[in-house]
């Protein structure tokens, strides 16, 4: 008999699109869409979003920008990087998000001794007692869930965070020379406390790059503080409604990948993208002033990729079937925040990468964008 650990076929994948759940209509990509049924599509996308977006508010207070960028990253099947201080409930917001997609949530907390096992899981030897013949077995570890929060990830050494990152890349585990794929829908939140930083071991830019998101959560205002001392203090709990399955989040992750987006916006990401990139001669020209000062490193292609399949999510978010320069404008902070590294001007200055994306918004000029343009892209869904 062979062993089923060395077996070279894949293992089957569910089809998203073979049922409908929560009012949620299967959608193709084999065809496009009428108009009509484009428009029907994005209804129930944002009818969706909706329903999570109350679910999850129903247990966390306020943090609307957060909330709203937290999961265009999760319709975008994409992960993000959560960045704030002790104390903001990033792992309640994160566990009411799993309960509120009804997936499986698993909390990692990174520590100096964590090994990559600890994360993906191990192989033991087990003995048949009615044979007494032994094998391996693979133990899945915490890894093997739908919504992961790796709890300050910047904590473990980097042999550590790089078993989660490629856990992040390929969605899947090798062990023994084993592949073991991960749950689907997948999706890593990884939280950092910028505050302390001794003993820590920062993320490589490179590793950083692969984070969709760079979420930055900052402290509640005081009504919403209030709000938040008297549910906590009370007897009573709210908990949150179940408003989508696993299915339901892979069928609107379809059907963002099915917003159109015209050349000329695609244009203006990369312009945005391209200007932040003080190595290369050929962008010198439209780069602002701000960026020659004070960057030292500039993003690169995938920059460009999250920036337009956010927008397309916020194209659907807001019911338009199509997507604006606005919409890339709105999603370029967490895409481009930590895609630029700052050199000591910046440092010295008190100029952050926020700062300098403010200014590449404001000096970059949108071209191609003229109204034969958009009445055009209005009857177009592919």
């Amino acid at each position: 008999m062979s062993d089923p650990r060395n077996d070279p076929r894949p293992e089957p994948r569910p089809d998203p699109r073979q049922q409908t759940h929560h009012g949620i209509s299967p959608s193709s990509s084999a065809a496009p869409m009428s108009p009509e049924e484009a428009a029907r599509a994005v209804a129930e996308f944002r009818q969706a979003y909706e329903r999570l977006q109350r679910s999850v508010h129903r247990v966390i207070v306020g943090q609307d920008e957060v909330v709203d960028q937290l999961l265009t990253c999760l319709l975008c099947n994409g992960h993000a990087l959560v960045v704030g201080v002790p104390g903001l409930a990033k792992t309640l917001l994160i566990s009411t998000l799993a309960r509120s997609l009804s997936l499986g949530f698993s909390r990692i907390q990174f520590t100096p001794d964590l090994m990559p096992s600890d994360i993906t899981g191990t192989e033991v030897i087990e003995q048949d007692r009615s044979t007494g013949q032994r094998e391996l077995r693979f133990v899945r570890g915490p890894i093997f869930a739908n919504v992961i929060l790796a709890d300050e990830i910047n904590r473990t050494p980097p042999k550590t965070q790089a078993a989660l990152l490629e856990a992040m890349q390929e969605r899947q585990v090798t062990a023994g020379g084993v592949q073991h794929r991960l749950p689907e829908p997948f999706f890593v939140l990884a939280t950092q406390n910028p505050i302390e930083q001794e003993g820590t071991y920062p993320l490589p830019e490179a590793q950083l790059d692969r984070f969709m998101f760079n979420i930055l959560i900052s402290y509640p205002t005081l009504d919403e503080e209030a709000e938040i001392v008297r549910r906590t203090t009370a007897r009573r709990t709210d908990e949150p409604d179940v408003a989508l399955d696993g299915g339901d989040v892979m069928r609107l992750q379809a059907l963002v990948r099915d917003v159109p987006v015209a050349d000329h916006v695609i244009h203006y990401a990369l312009r945005l993208v391209r200007a932040t990139r003080v190595k290369d001669a050929a962008t010198e020209e439209v780069r602002p002033k701000m960026v020659r000062d004070y960057i030292g490193w500039g993003a690169g292609p995938r920059a460009s990729q999250f920036l337009i399949l956010a927008a397309k999510a916020r194209a659907a978010l807001q019911g338009s079937l199509h997507v604006t320069p606005d919409h890339v404008r709105e999603v370029a902070k967490p895409v481009l925040r930590h895609r630029i590294i700052t050199n000591f001007n910046a440092e010295a200055d008190g100029v952050t990468t926020d700062d300098v994306v403010d200014a590449l918004l404001k000096e970059t000029s949108v071209e191609g964008a003229g109204g034969a343009d958009r009445k055009r892209m209005d009857s177009v869904m592919r």
